[in-house]
């Protein structure tokens, strides 16, 4: 390779074309059993009695009471139980699960299991609640005065709703118990995440759970937490039945019971000055953390100081709290609590500068920050930022300034209006706070065998985001040598050592730069027909302190950065909106792969505009009604048009090759310039997401 962004073919693309990678639901044992679970269908009651039909010899029921270790599944807290003992909190909660050896049988069980319940009251929304599970709260500058002088306030409530990851394979994990050791193979983000599980419910030692992650189509974060849980279930029930036992979910079910993205209500207050300029802004986030907390305590970390965007803010305060309903826990999705807050920063922005008179572009450019100010949780932006160079470029694609004066002035009469919008945006990489120091501590090894053929061995899984591919280069590039002298397997915590879950965007830079700093020393130390291995622990960059207490310091170590634009046109007779145009720089820093970063452009941006436009999911009294892929609906590539994007030079040191944290990045500003567009399109301003054509309609 003469330049590591040249793109190659993916390493695993022979396997997955011809139809040889094997997911889960592919792997057969012997003896191998089946199980199906039995849920709660009460969003909240005591269980009072449970009947099981009558069950030929070699079938059965997992439940709490064959737990060995602690019935809690283990991600921060350990608050969830793995199967409820007396009480449940939301439709689909685990109760027991049937096991046999016909999977129609098991079904036919499952169904005839009879649960009496004790219901009571339930909590379904953000509103309803008075109980939190967490909260945070920070504030700098003079926030009172700032009020108190202000000319205008101005506040707005935003909302945000589910989304569901659709990934394409759903959850599946089997359980393998043999000689006091369980082995589970699952579709997973987080390899030493279920581990650490499986441990804590087995109540076993390390070397006696062995995790391994099977080809896995697909995650979006909807895999990082939830094959915990199906993990320690298959565990328990392969000890019991002495049998490996495969879980593999339908699609209702998977939608029904796992984890989406947190609905949030987002309450902005800015103070200004006479001159129109902001003096403060105070704002107040929820997060619909649904039964448990599961990983919300971080999705609002990441939403709180992603409050202010892009801009510079004099005095700020932030609060936000996690509010506990009975509806399905909620946990990771792309972009991880940002595109709430981006969603509602953005749109009041863009409010506020039509309020004054100005375009939202022009307000905003106001605000920017630059290279040395304050983060708005008293970090520094050490690293160049580059946005107004990455503003000339998209607006040299797509006419942007032009097009929204002429859009502005276009006829009130007629059937058909367009509107154009902007979203301006960055994402913090990598693990939100001391995660990355403190907590995860990831490790590498790069090992040459005799031989002379390379092997990665890191816990970072490939979903299809080509993680694969992308480490490979990397030790290549480093080394010199073709890409197929590397292997790389899917991750077994018996091979390899804990480098971290793949999440947060830190994969490439993170975990890609441990892996170039082990490939230069081999190259350094190279002795040919020798077995060699070298391993590099994480060393945390020199910052400013994360303190989760004050909520303060840098709770990142560099920033990837984007500029997105979308142009629509608005049948206002049937609310139908079309898209016209999508645009798009990005600063990554240097990607590792053209393509593969292509695919995460326009995959991230498309999920965006699902999530703005028609992705609709409603908790009615704890029951999610859009419980298939009939009911939820996703965008196609019929809803969509060729998107323009472009990425900026702008290497930072800290990651291989220059390169910065990207997946996550890519989903995140779409969403507010899609709302924009439409706004401008229909003259009424918008402050919920999905605009569904159901509730364009009742704006018209």
């Amino acid at each position: 390779m003469s330049k590591i962004s040249q793109s190659i073919t993916k390493v695993d693309h022979a396997e997955k074309m011809s139809g040889d990678a094997k997911y889960v639901a592919d792997l057969t044992f012997p003896n191998m059993l089946f199980g199906k679970m039995v849920r709660s269908t009460r969003p909240h009651g005591k269980i009072m009695k449970i009947e099981l039909p009558d069950m030929q010899a070699g079938y059965g029921i997992v439940d709490y009471t064959d737990i060995p270790g602690s019935n809690g599944l283990k991600v921060i807290k350990s608050e969830q139980p793995i199967f409820a003992e007396h009480e449940v909190r939301f439709i689909g909660e685990s109760i027991l699960m049937v096991v046999g050896s016909d999977f129609d049988q098991v079904k036919e069980y499952a169904a005839n299991v009879k649960i009496e319940y004790e219901d009571l009251p339930g909590v379904y929304s953000i509103d309803e609640s008075i109980e939190s599970c967490v909260e945070y709260q920070y504030e700098h500058g003079v926030v009172e005065e700032s009020f108190a002088k202000a000319a205008k306030i101005i506040e707005e409530t935003f909302y945000t709703g589910y989304q569901e990851q659709t990934y394409l394979e759903t959850q599946g994990a089997i359980g393998i118990y043999q000689d006091n050791k369980v082995t589970v193979i699952g579709s997973l983000q987080c390899p030493y995440y279920v581990k650490d599980a499986v441990m804590y419910a087995m109540g076993y030692e390390k070397d006696q759970v062995q995790i391994i992650q099977s080809t896995t189509g697909g995650g979006f974060g909807g895999k990082e937490d939830y094959p915990s849980m199906i993990g320690c279930q298959v565990a328990i029930a392969s000890k019991k039945f002495n049998c490996p036992v495969k879980l593999i979910f339908d699609r209702r079910e998977d939608m029904v019971v796992t984890p989406k993205r947190h609905p949030a209500k987002l309450v902005y207050k800015v103070a200004l000055d006479k001159n129109n300029q902001i003096t403060a802004m105070d704002v107040d986030i929820r997060l619909d953390g649904g039964a448990y907390e599961g990983l919300s305590s971080v999705v609002l970390q990441r939403s709180l100081i992603a409050v202010t965007g892009v801009y510079k803010i004099a005095a700020l305060r932030a609060s936000g709290k996690v509010m506990v309903t009975n509806t399905v826990p909620n946990g990771a999705f792309r972009g991880f609590g940002a595109p709430q807050s981006f969603f509602a920063v953005e749109m009041i922005m863009s409010h506020i500068a039509k309020k004054i008179g100005m375009s939202p572009l022009d307000f905003k450019k106001q605000y920017l920050v630059e290279q040395g100010d304050q983060t708005a949780t008293h970090g520094e932006f050490r690293y160049p930022i580059v946005l107004p160079k990455m503003l000339e470029r998209a607006e040299a694609l797509s006419d942007y300034s032009k097009k929204y004066k002429e859009y502005q002035n276009q006829s009130h009469e007629g059937r058909f209006k367009k509107g154009i919008g902007i979203s301006l945006f960055l994402h913090g990489c990598g693990f939100t706070g001391s995660g990355e120091k403190d907590f995860i501590r990831s490790v590498v090894q790069l090992v040459k065998y005799e031989d002379d053929s390379i092997e990665i061995l890191v816990s970072n899984t490939d979903m299809g985001q080509g993680v694969k591919t992308t480490f490979s280069k990397i030790v290549a590039q480093v080394l010199g040598i073709a890409v197929d002298q590397i292997k790389i397997a899917n991750p077994d915590t018996d091979r390899v050592p804990n480098s971290g879950p793949t999440v947060a965007s830190r994969s490439i830079m993170v975990v890609g730069k441990l892996l170039e700093r082990a490939a230069e020393k081999l190259k350094e130390n190279y002795k040919s027909g020798e077995y060699q291995m070298f391993e590099e622990h994480y060393v945390h960059p020199e910052m400013i302190p994360w303190d989760i207490k004050t909520f303060s310091g840098d709770a990142y170590p560099t920033y990837s950065w984007g500029v997105n634009i979308v142009e629509v046109e608005v049948d206002t007779l049937i609310a139908e909106t079309k898209l016209l145009g999508v645009w798009a720089i990005y600063d990554v820093g240097n990607a590792i792969d053209d393509i593969i970063m292509k695919g995460q452009i326009d995959g991230g941006m498309l999920q965006g505009l699902g999530y703005a436009s028609c992705e609709k999911m409603e908790n009615v009294g704890g029951t999610i009604k859009q419980a298939s892929m009939t009911d939820y609906i996703i965008p196609t590539s019929k809803d969509t048009v060729n998107f323009v994007s472009e990425l900026v030079d702008n290497p930072y040191d800290g990651g291989p090759f220059g390169a910065k944290g990207a997946g996550e990045l890519t989903i995140i500003g779409i969403a507010p310039a899609y709302a924009s567009a439409v706004e401008e399109a229909v003259g009424h301003n918008i402050n919920f997401i999905p605009v569904t054509p159901e509730k364009l309609m009742e704006m018209l």
